[in-house]
């Protein structure tokens, strides 16, 4: 594997003043519009910002089509194994529905993680390919997947902290914020690593068949599983639809779907109360035991123990809040 978001990350260009001079006024923002730790949806759609101010454990989770851009600290995200490291100089592309690892290794009550997360619009990213042409494809062979870290521009922090800035003058917001978010998609469609967005945002393509795949694993990710109904469903052969998904999202279909359901137990545990043979039944399981053991693999302890240690978690950060 040639990691790329690691070595871009340890061969970092220095900041130039202008881009120095946007970092400071989008930290300071930042901290402003999210004052405490958590998740802040803002007035802006798409837009969310995040604040953490401790490092964290690894965590499993399943990630949407997102554009995330590291205002301050440094987050490391994992695809089958595959590390990306994202931080100010570098934002993160999700681009398309993927169980992921994550895990901040860079913050600290003084200096906060913070991160501005934004939804990718595929439609948009789609009008923009009709309308300009973003250059000639790049042979990524080597380099494929449906998440990647890209270097931040003066271009893109710009935009991003003008984004950001309409938040304080909400009036602007309906006429200005889509012009910006569309900046921000043709930037990032643009950028060093934009290449692998359009076959996704293209309106044919394996991509876009890719997509639909995912759609409906999401949708039947109960049920049992057959290859060729989901070649057949989007007309592709079975060992292209195999290998194709494989590139972008470093697993097979099996994998994938296995990973949802996982993923919707531990929900249904957290946040409906289940116990696990129940909630591992909803999800398509048969055997508890097989259940238990991918559970263990995935998200580090059996069932039981991981949702107590989780709740007791939650608990204590209740208790250690202000009223």
């Amino acid at each position: 594997m040639t990691d790329h978001s690691v070595h871009a990350l340890e061969t970092s260009l220095e900041s130039g003043p202008s881009e120095h001079l946007y970092q400071s006024e989008l930290t300071r923002r930042a901290l402003r519009l999210a004052p405490e730790d958590g998740f802040f949806r803002s007035a802006i759609a798409p837009l969310t910002l995040i604040r953490v101010s401790e490092t964290t454990a690894p965590m499993p989770c399943v990630t949407e089509p997102s554009l995330f851009v590291a205002i301050q600290g440094r987050k490391r995200m994992e695809l089958a194994s595959q590390p990306f490291i994202y931080d100010p100089l570098h934002y993160l592309v999700v681009s398309l529905a993927l169980p992921v690892t994550g895990q901040i290794i860079e913050a600290s009550p003084q200096a906060p993680y913070l991160c501005a997360r934004l939804d990718i619009d595929l439609a948009m990213l789609g009008e923009l390919l009709l309308e300009y042409d973003p250059g000639e494809p790049i042979d990524d062979s080597d380099e494929r997947g449906g998440l990647f870290v890209a270097r931040m521009s003066d271009s893109m922090t710009d935009a991003v902290l003008r984004l950001v800035r309409l938040l304080d003058t909400p009036h602007d917001i309906p006429a200005l914020a889509p012009l910006i978010l569309r900046e921000i998609h043709y930037r990032v469609l643009c950028g060093e690593l934009g290449h692998r967005l359009r076959d996704l945002a293209g309106i044919n393509g394996q991509g876009r068949s890719i997509i639909e795949v995912i759609q409906l694993l999401k949708l039947h990710y109960a049920e049992p599983l057959r290859i060729e109904d989901l070649a057949a469903a989007v007309h592709m052969s079975p060992s292209t639809l195999h290998h194709r998904f494989k590139d972008l999202t470093s697993m097979s279909p099996l994998q994938f779907q296995k990973q949802l359901r996982l993923h919707e137990a531990r929900r249904l545990m957290l946040s409906e109360g289940l116990n696990a043979s129940t909630a591992s039944h909803r999800v398509g399981y048969n055997s508890p035991s097989q259940f238990s053991r991918e559970y263990r693999r995935l998200f580090g302890a059996p069932p039981n123990q991981e949702i107590a240690q989780q709740r007791e978690a939650t608990m204590g950060n209740l208790l250690a809040s202000p009223v």
